[in-house]
């Protein structure tokens, strides 16, 4: 440490950090305006390599701020298996990101001594990725300030999704055997098992994207190219259109989530502007980063119909299932992992089909932990993010039913074992990536021959509506450990009950954001009218109780 010391406080000087300015790890790290970052990214940074000389393996870091409005940004690290930052190092983070400019040595020191981090250890490389906004490259220089005032070194990966990072960081550390470490390879590996899923025939209808504006936009040509132009290693008979995907809202001219993208479709229920919204289409959304999916249609009469995460989920999950029960993996365990937004009627429906399901905190690092205790494990939040997670011994079985010569009557058995082998191949082991599960919808609505509206009857949603309450300071809020239920302010809790307990089938829950400084409220009732006067009631008891700022949220007059 002593050895980098100069240059660390050299680092510091020319990121130093601004007076006044608290930093709180959330569930994906840090975000905030962008003009008051430029001292966390150098910061985390260094923070970066002290990590990957604790693992003794290559880590990541990406900039970004997901569905956050243009202005923001933010960066979180990224674990050896493409996974978010272990817990545990969280406090270290925030540690880091709010000590004083004098302090930053000895806090870094204090890590080294508490974690037995040998800093002779080298370190090949830290990788670092950015989205596509307009102040992600200077912050990304930032971080890479950060990781050679240690004197290791950077890979600026450049301009790239969220889950392409993620997959970077783990085929690293698994020496290509997860695919090849760039963006060539991460097209490679989706587009050959789509096309070994799809056949010849591929796709028949379009699919109608928004791009949030974001970086997502920019690489859905990249990936079709390797789909529909043989680059994923496949000799096409014939030159023809695979996946036809039609993109709104790719930045050429929009701003980057302004009224488009996947948290603005599902907390507004309404189609983004800039797409051209019509009966017969079969629509999907992303958020900035491309890490998050819904889908959405217009029946015949306009109205709009939502497909989020928690429909993805049951189709995934049901699919993956029928081929599961296929092969007897009867040691074996498959489960769901939902959060408390999800809506009851996707709940329901998932267990009537002898499917378990557990729920787990919201964010990202909770799914992923619940759904790794799972030999497979089937994660989705109703916002869109989500994916799969399959053990390594449950994927060798998997494996040994594709290579086995089998007898006529396993025929069926061995055709589900290559259809899931190949459905694993096309998902985001890492994390949840819109790209990936774009094509893992695409692929099953086109096995099972349905539409859209085929996959909205499975059932009929609870009618919900999700706001935000502006507060002063959202760590007033505790809750549960599952977050169905307020701990702290104790009076919130009382006036939730109260509400609901007049409303027909009526759910509630708030719970503090984990990227801004607001309240989140969920509600649920029999019918539109009712879920919204339950959630416009719990976000006014939510501005009384928690110190909202602001207007104060009232029903909406018709």
């Amino acid at each position: 440490m002593e050895d980098h010391r100069e240059k660390i406080e050299a680092g510091a000087r020319q990121h130093p950090k601004l007076p006044g300015v608290k930093y709180s790890y959330g569930t994906a790290g840090f975000r905030d305006k962008a003009d008051v970052l430029d001292a966390v990214m150098y910061r985390m940074g260094l923070l970066a390599v002290l990590r990957s000389k604790n693992t003794n393996v290559e880590v990541g870091l990406m900039v970004t701020a997901s569905h956050n409005p243009v202005e923001d940004n933010g960066v979180k690290l990224v674990d050896p298996m493409g996974l978010m930052l272990t817990e545990s190092w969280e406090p270290y983070a925030a540690g880091v990101a709010n000590c004083e400019d004098s302090e930053l040595a000895a806090t870094l020191q204090q890590i080294i001594d508490e974690e037995r981090i040998d800093m002779k250890q080298k370190v090949d490389v830290v990788l670092i990725g950015y989205d596509s906004r307009p102040s992600s490259p200077a912050l990304a220089a930032a971080v890479e300030d950060g990781v050679r005032a240690f004197g290791d070194k950077a890979l600026q990966k450049g301009c790239i999704t969220t889950p392409q990072l993620h997959y970077f960081v783990r085929c690293f550390n698994t020496h290509d055997s997860y695919g090849d470490a760039s963006e060539d390879g991460y097209y490679m590996k989706l587009g050959l098992a789509f096309w070994k899923l799809n056949g010849s025939q591929g796709v028949r209808s379009p699919v109608y994207v928004d791009g949030a504006n974001g970086v997502g936009a920019h690489k859905i040509p990249k990936m079709l190219k390797y789909i529909n132009e043989g680059r994923c290693g496949v000799d096409h008979c014939e030159k023809k259109s695979y996946l036809r995907a039609i993109v709104y809202n790719d930045g050429t001219t929009g701003v980057l989530n302004y009224r488009c993208g996947a948290d603005y479709v599902k907390i507004n229920q309404r189609s983004p502007e800039g797409v051209d919204f019509v009966p017969g289409r079969r629509f999907c959304t992303f958020d900035g980063d491309a890490d998050r999916i819904m889908y959405f249609y217009a029946e015949q009469d306009g109205t709009f119909r939502l497909l989020d995460g928690d429909r993805i989920c049951i189709l995934l999950a049901e699919f993956f299932f029928e081929h599961w029960k296929q092969l007897d993996f009867t040691r074996s365990t498959l489960g769901v992992v939902q959060t408390a937004y999800s809506n009851g009627s996707a709940t329901k429906y998932l267990k009537e089909k002898g499917i378990p399901v557990v729920i787990a905190p919201t964010g990202v690092k909770h799914i992923t932990k619940k759904a790794s205790e799972f030999d497979v494990g089937i994660a989705y939040e109703a916002n869109g993010h989500g994916n799969l997670i399959v053990k390594d011994r449950t994927w060798s079985s998997i494996v040994a039913w594709t290579r086995k010569r089998v007898k006529p009557a396993e025929r069926l058995k061995a055709r589900s074992a290559e259809i899931l082998e190949n459905l694993v191949h096309l998902i985001n082991q890492c994390v949840g990536d819109a790209i990936s599960n774009m094509l893992v919808v695409e692929t099953i609505l086109n096995q099972k021959k349905w539409t859209v509206e085929n996959w909205a009857s499975c059932y009929q949603d609870l009618p919900n509506r999700q706001l935000k309450v502006k507060v002063k300071d959202r760590s007033v809020i505790k809750t549960t450990w599952d977050e169905t239920k307020v701990t702290e302010p104790a009076a919130l809790q009382h006036a939730i009950d109260v509400l609901v307990s007049v409303i027909p089938s009526a759910r509630s829950f708030v719970r503090p954001s984990g990227t801004e400084d607001c309240v989140r409220v969920y509600s649920e009732a029999e019918t539109q009218e009712l879920a919204d006067t339950v959630a416009y009631g719990v976000a006014g008891s939510v501005y009384d109780l928690a110190g909202g700022v602001g207007e104060k949220p009232q029903l909406p007059k018709l």
